[in-house]
C-alpha cells in the first residue's frame, strides 16, 4: 500500500477523485448571527503577528452562538504554505488517517481553541442541530469535533454517515476519536500501524471497502459503549 504522497507520480487525478476532493474540502456555514459575524470579519485588519482577529471588546460582545459561527467560518492565525502538492490519486477510494486542513492557509488561534474546549457541550449541540438540518458534517465541524474530543457524538456521526455512505472523512473522525481515547483494540490494529505508525505520513490511508468500513464503525461503537 502506498501511503506517502511524495511517492506518487505527478499526474492528474480522475474526475471522480477531483470531485471527491472538492467534497472533502467543504465547510458548513452556521446560520447563527451570520450576517453580523460576516460584517465584523470583513472589517478585520491584520496584526503584526500575522493574526486576523476581532478585538477582545468586539469578540466579547458576541453571543455564544455568534462566537461559534465566527470560529466555524474564520481562523485567526495565518499559516501560509508555499509548497504545491501533487493531486491525490483515487481520493474517492481511500479512508485517510487525518483530516484535510479546514481553513486555507490559516488555523484556529489559542483563543479559538479555548472557546471550543470551554464550551464543549454547546459546540457539540450546535453542530448536531446544524447537521440535522442539512445531513452534512462540514470539514470545519469535523475538525471541531476532534478538537473537543467529541466521543459522545459517535452514534450520531455513524447515523449521519449511513445516510449516504460517501463521506469517508466521518470514518476518519471516528478513528481520530478512538486514537484520542487510546482505545486498545484500535491502537493495536493493523489499520492503526498503517495510519499512525512510525512509517506513516499525514496522507496515510487505508483502502475504502466494506470490510474496513464495517470494522471502523463496529470498533467505534464498541469504544463508545465502553465509555458509559
Amino acid at each position: 500500500m502506498t501511503s506517502a504522497q511524495e511517492e506518487l507520480p505527478w499526474k492528474e487525478a480522475s474526475p471522480s477523485s477531483q470531485a471527491y476532493h472538492k467534497y472533502r474540502q467543504k465547510n458548513t456555514v452556521p446560520p447563527y448571527g451570520l450576517a453580523r459575524v460576516k460584517t465584523l470579519i470583513a472589517a478585520i485588519k491584520p496584526a503584526e503577528d500575522e493574526t486576523w482577529k476581532l478585538s477582545n471588546k468586539t469578540y466579547m460582545a458576541l453571543s455564544l452562538r455568534e462566537k461559534f459561527t465566527y470560529h466555524m467560518i474564520h481562523a485567526e492565525v495565518s499559516s501560509q504554505n508555499c509548497d504545491v502538492s501533487p493531486p491525490i490519486l483515487d481520493e474517492d477510494k481511500k479512508i485517510f488517517g487525518n483530516l484535510p486542513d479546514a481553513f486555507d492557509e490559516a488555523a484556529w488561534s489559542e483563543r479559538q481553541d479555548n472557546f471550543l474546549l470551554s464550551h464543549r457541550d454547546s459546540v457539540m449541540a450546535l453542530i448536531s442541530a446544524s447537521v440535522k438540518r442539512t445531513n452534512r458534517v462540514g470539514l470545519n465541524y469535523k475538525a471541531a469535533i476532534v478538537a473537543v474530543n467529541g466521543k459522545e457524538m459517535i452514534p450520531f456521526l455513524i447515523e449521519t454517515y449511513k445516510l449516504e455512505r460517501k463521506d469517508y472523512d466521518l470514518l476518519t473522525v471516528l478513528m481520530l476519536l478512538m486514537k484520542k481515547g487510546e482505545y486498545k483494540p484500535f491502537m493495536t490494529s493493523a489499520s492503526f500501524v498503517k495510519l499512525y505508525g512510525s512509517k506513516s505520513t499525514y496522507l496515510s490511508f487505508i483502502d475504502f471497502n466494506k470490510a474496513n468500513e464495517e470494522l471502523i464503525i463496529n470498533r467505534a461503537m464498541a469504544f463508545y459503549n465502553g465509555l458509559r
